[in-house]
């Protein structure tokens, strides 16, 4: 019986290199590979070895003959690909792993950053050369958007952080958390200590709607959302209220994955969450939670849905939640026109079978807890009541007050896949709007930036000067902070090669100055910069504490969720 993968997928090919029949697809050099939701197995070539399955890193390949509940659709769904996708599985050019020529010395790279573009540079550069590695990072803990981006209820995922944790311990590398580059350190300071300095700093702000009511209290960037449920240490406790008035209805702007991770945790079960990793605070907070209904709002409509099928397929299993699709022409046309057809990719598909219903956002939202899919609306104004005897109220306005209603206009896709307004407007009810319509890179102090991509200028991995375009030496970037928020976690092992590559050309090349001071050196400007600094045993001493805390519990482990106990428990190693 053939193996399959399944939803969990990361997207970084560990299985590909290890197949003996190249059944799985795309590739890292093939064209499609970044832009599929999976990997894909071939049941007709797949010899069943299992060798996959033994690579994955997050659990995610399966025999087909042992999928149950919600994940038996992934054999389909396997199959199915190869049939929009034929391919003959033929042999690509052999690749080998790159090295350094003989006499270079040994190479010193910081990394900035700890989450997984930095852990796979880290890796990549460990298993290919003799490089000692410095990672910094500006919180006491590493791990990045996985541990604070990843949703608690999928632990699965966590589990690539593992093959991170022997790079992190290898004795060639060095750590110092609780560092800011910029605040503690500058570039030029961490360039004179090392041959090459990575930024994996990812990024870190959010994308603007650039309307009226959008700061109000009430609206809140995914960005923040995720980092409250997911204890980012710099996101309050208190963010984030979910039994204030107009709680039983929360708008979530967007429809990708972190969208539908959103709805998905609004209204999971919290007694299913507790046995995650959540927040302690999350979780209380669901507990008290009067939340019964999340609409996910897309401008655009079904056909241009941005979730992945895995994880959309997901919602629909979701325990005591009913997943709906607000009735309008030209949705269920897209609906019915998708149905009509074979293709594998077809996101309007997946909506087939759910319940098309009216939805009025001006009442209170119907017993029970649902999902409500409305395409075709574009936000316009957020609205907040403004208590009486404060400037402006009593009444609706968009300055002061909280959050009590988001005003959207219709869309149409009529003559074109460009969103056009059609003149009709309404506002729906909700105490709570939360924006998921991407993250945005931030400038990095000391470093080129391109406001208009919004990551920092770079040529294949090499830090540019946009006005020559020559390289600045032994500056490189990997990551989001490379090509834009875009592509899973795996995606980063690929860019990852490409920036190392780019890295270790240049030090063959001997365009890279050597450290003007030593390693020792310049661990003791960090103790002095920043005396707060964790390294690699306080970081141990921390990993054990979230850990016994958490067997305490029955849970993975018990986040620490503020910088000043993170800092304690790292003193108590």
């Amino acid at each position: 019986m053939a193996y399959a993968i399944t939803r969990t997928c990361c997207n970084d090919a560990s299985c590909v290199s290890v197949c003996p029949v190249n059944c799985i697809h795309p590739t890292p050099d093939e064209p499609e590979f970044g832009t599929t939701d999976m990997l894909y197995i071939d049941p007709a070539a797949c010899i069943d070895c299992g060798a996959c399955a033994d690579a994955c890193p997050v659990d995610a390949v399966f025999p087909v003959d042992r999928l149950c509940g919600p994940d038996t659709v992934f054999g389909d769904l396997n199959r199915d690909w190869y049939r929009d996708h034929p391919n003959d599985h033929a042999w690509g050019a052999p690749t080998f792993p790159r090295s350094l020529p003989d006499g270079l010395g040994t190479l010193r790279v910081a990394i900035v950053g700890t989450g997984p573009s930095a852990g796979y540079t880290a890796q990549e550069l460990l298993r290919s050369t003799g490089a000692e590695i410095t990672m910094i990072d500006r919180l006491p803990v590493t791990g990045g958007l996985l541990r604070h981006g990843v949703a608690p209820d999928h632990q699965s995922t966590k589990r690539i952080a593992d093959s991170f944790a022997g790079v992190f311990h290898d004795p060639r590398l060095r750590m110092h958390l609780n560092v800011d580059i910029g605040t503690d350190l500058t570039h030029e300071e961490l360039a004179a200590h090392h041959h090459a300095v990575v930024y994996a700093v990812g990024a870190a702000a959010d994308r603007r709607l650039g309307i009226p009511g959008e700061d109000l209290p009430g609206s809140l960037p995914a960005t923040t959302f995720v980092g409250w449920y997911n204890a980012q240490p710099t996101v309050p406790a208190d963010a984030v209220e979910l039994s204030g008035p107009g709680a039983e209805r929360v708008v979530v702007i967007g429809n990708g994955n972190v969208a539908v991770d959103i709805a998905r945790i609004l209204l999971t079960d919290p007694d299913r969450l507790a046995t995650t990793d959540i927040a302690d605070h999350a979780l209380a907070a669901l507990r008290r939670s009067r939340v019964r209904e999340v609409v996910l709002l897309a401008r655009r409509g079904p056909a241009q849905a941005a979730w992945t099928k895995a994880e959309f397929l997901a919602l629909r299993q979701l325990p005591g939640v009913e997943v709906v699709v607000e009735d309008h022409p030209e949705v269920r046309a897209a609906i019915e026109e998708a149905a009509g057809t074979t293709a594998s990719d077809a996101r309007a598909a997946l909506l087939a079978g759910l319940p098309l219903v009216p939805f009025d956002g001006g009442a209170e939202p119907a017993p029970g807890r649902r999902i409500v899919l409305r395409f075709l609306s574009a936000p316009t104004a957020l609205t907040a009541f403004t208590p009486p005897g404060e400037p402006g109220g009593p009444g609706a306005s968009t300055g002061g007050g909280r959050v009590t209603g988001l005003t959207v206009a219709r869309t149409t896709l009529a003559g074109g896949r460009a969103a056009e307004p059609t003149g009709e407007t309404d506002t729906l009810l909700t105490g709570l709007v939360v924006r998921s319509i991407g993250h945005r890179g931030v400038p990095v102090p000391g470093l080129p930036f391109d406001e208009r991509t919004a990551t920092v200028a770079h040529r294949g991995g090499r830090v540019v000067d946009p006005a020559t375009g020559r390289p600045l030496p032994g500056a490189y970037v990997v990551g989001w902070a490379k090509r834009g928020p875009s592509g899973g976690i795996g995606a980063n092992r690929a860019c990852a090669r490409e920036t190392v590559g780019a890295l270790l050309d240049d030090a063959a090349a001997h365009a890279l100055a050597a450290p003007a001071a030593s390693r020792t050196d310049f661990d003791r400007l960090v103790r002095h910069r920043r005396p707060d600094a964790v390294g690699l045993k306080g970081l141990r001493a921390v990993e054990r504490a979230e850990r016994a805390r958490g067997e305490a519990e029955g849970r993975p482990r018990v986040k620490l969720a503020t910088v000043p106990d993170l800092l304690a428990a790292a003193r108590r190693r």
